[in-house]
């Protein structure tokens, strides 16, 4: 059987709102690593909340990131249920290995705020804010 790894960020993490939708699919996380130090990371304003992974030629970051395993036909069911303005494109890992991943479209990161500082989903939601 034929698989696709898919590297999440936010909402599909582990303990996280959206988690379920990799668990439906019976996706299994293979590892939780970090990306290439050229990422960085925005909070949408979404529903539920999620970031936003760009993909920069400067000033990037690595960012924690899971990755999960699922068969093709499940990778298929959850791109096609993707709400904008999430996409999956590809995601280059820290050891220099790309996967899929996910990805946002450029517009929604105009006036969201740059989380990157914080290392990942995980970091900012437990950091203390104002």
């Amino acid at each position: 059987m034929t698989t696709v790894l898919l590297a999440v960020a936010g909402a599909h993490l582990s303990g996280q709102p959206l988690n379920h939708q990799l668990a439906d699919r019976d996706a299994e996380l293979v590892e939780t690593t970090t990306t290439s130090p050229d990422y960085r990371l925005f909070a949408l304003a979404t529903t539920p909340p999620k970031p936003g992974v760009v993909r920069v030629a400067e000033g990037g970051s690595a960012l924690e990131v899971e990755i999960w395993r699922l068969t093709e036909a499940a990778f298929g069911s959850f791109v096609a249920a993707l709400p904008r303005p999430m996409a999956i494109g590809t995601v280059t890992l820290a050891d220099g290995s790309e996967v899929s991943g996910f990805v946002v479209e450029q517009i929604a990161i105009e006036g969201a705020a740059d989380i990157t500082e914080y290392g990942g989903w995980r970091g900012y939601l437990a950091a203390p804010r104002d």
